[in-house]
């Protein structure tokens, strides 16, 4: 059995050990002390990662100091934690003799983040669960979010209060309190849980707000998560799911947002709390001229179908910089014409264009033959309805050009 000594102390950072075992895995290798402060995946938590050194043959503190700094190249960097019948092991990058003496430090930057958001996903949970009665069916802690899963629904303004409630405990800075009851004094004990629990159950309690059980290190006291924020929620499977940041990772969302905002805000030359208000100006003012711009567009289409001249019954234009929408009322425009079948092909205006949108439409035979056959003849691909069909050619404007000429060259014999 491994000693965890994350439990006796969760602000520990550093340690020594004795290695017990070490087996190599996929090449990598698995390394079990004797005692440790690295935390295993668990309780929806991950693992801690950080290093170990071994330590054989130097007894005091500064030559350990010095060889943690200089020697890289006998450095085991653990990447992941599992636990298994009460063992730890250290997934490493290379391997440590079984006997010999390890210094282990764990990356405390990860997991004191780590230790806030879980503690503020307590504070939370239990908040939800008193106040609404709903149950937290679902929590991750990923490394830049988390998100926390309630089996019952919540407006905003709810949700804005329990994020006020949860601050308001941070402000109290309540002692975390760790215990181990005993099966009688569990059965007194009412507490969170999402599972049956088998054994020893770990009960964490934050005074006023939660209980719960729960195997991963905590703060020591609320104050320490510093900040909670709600940065998302959405309906989720009947309920809501909420997505938050705690701690240092609440204070750099809030750092990027305000990046944001300082940008949009500069960009349009007003102050940062009138930045929401000009963009939905911005917004009033696009719509209005994408609005007097398709106006305008289907006066020149009007006034362009009504300088076409049709060869015979047949109509085939070559256009430029024509969007789909355009195109498409543009062929309405031009079949208002004495003509049975209309063509319009449009490039995009470059020398070296490839590719060639289509719209084609007939009032005497299936509009879907016409397309077959442009297909066929350029590389291309569409289809539509027996009236009106479209597409886009692969070929080269030359070959277009071409094919203009073909086509009233048929239509005049």
């Amino acid at each position: 059995m491994t000693k965890k000594l994350f439990y006796e102390d969760s602000f520990r950072q550093e340690f020594d050990a004795v290695v017990t075992e070490c087996k190599e895995q996929e090449g990598t290798y698995l390394i079990v002390l004797d005692q440790t402060v690295f935390f295993p995946e668990g309780g929806g938590q991950s693992a801690d990662t950080g290093m170990l050194w071994c330590t054989s043959g130097q007894n005091d503190q500064k030559t350990i100091t010095e060889s943690m700094c200089s020697r890289e190249e006998e450095t085991v960097h653990i990447t992941d934690v599992q636990e298994k019948n009460g063992q730890i092991y250290h997934k490493g990058d290379r391997p440590l003799e079984v006997g010999s003496n390890v210094h282990g430090k764990i990356d405390w930057t990860d997991r004191f983040s780590k230790m806030q958001q879980h503690t503020g996903e307590h504070i939370v949970s239990g908040l939800v669960n008193s106040i609404y009665g709903y149950h937290n069916v679902g929590f991750h802690l990923a490394k830049d979010y988390v998100t926390l899963d309630f089996d019952g629904a919540l407006t905003k303004k709810q949700l804005r209060e329990v994020e006020q409630k949860a601050n308001g405990a941070i402000a109290e800075n309540i002692p975390v309190e760790v215990s181990y009851p005993n099966h009688e004094e569990l059965k007194t004990i009412d507490y969170r849980s999402k599972i049956e629990i088998e054994g020893q159950v770990r009960i964490v309690t934050i005074p006023g707000y939660d209980i719960c059980a729960c195997c991963a290190p905590h703060v020591k006291q609320t104050g320490q998560i510093g900040m909670i924020k709600f940065v998302g929620m959405q309906n989720y499977k009947g309920g809501v799911r909420i997505t938050m940041q705690c701690g240092f990772r609440a204070l750099g969302d809030y750092n990027r947002k305000e990046a944001l905002v300082q940008k949009i805000s500069t960009s349009l030359s007003v102050k940062e709390d009138e930045a929401a208000d000009a963009v939905e100006r911005l917004k009033e003012e696009i719509y209005r001229l994408t609005n007097e711009k398709a106006a305008l567009m289907s006066q020149i289409l009007s006034y362009k179908a009504e300088n076409q001249n049709p060869v015979g019954r047949v109509l085939i234009v070559l256009e430029e910089e024509l969007d789909g929408v355009q195109m498409r009322e543009y062929v309405n425009l031009l079949m208002e014409k004495e003509v049975d079948t209309c063509i319009l092909v449009n490039g995009d205006g470059e020398a070296e264009c490839h590719e060639f949108k289509y719209v084609a439409a007939s009032k005497t035979e299936d509009a879907r033959k016409i397309a077959k056959w442009l297909n066929d003849r350029c590389h291309g691909r569409g289809g539509g309805k027996p009236d009106m069909v479209q597409g886009a050619l692969q070929t080269e404007r030359q070959e277009i050009e071409q094919l203009i000429r073909e086509i009233k060259a048929q239509v005049e014999d």
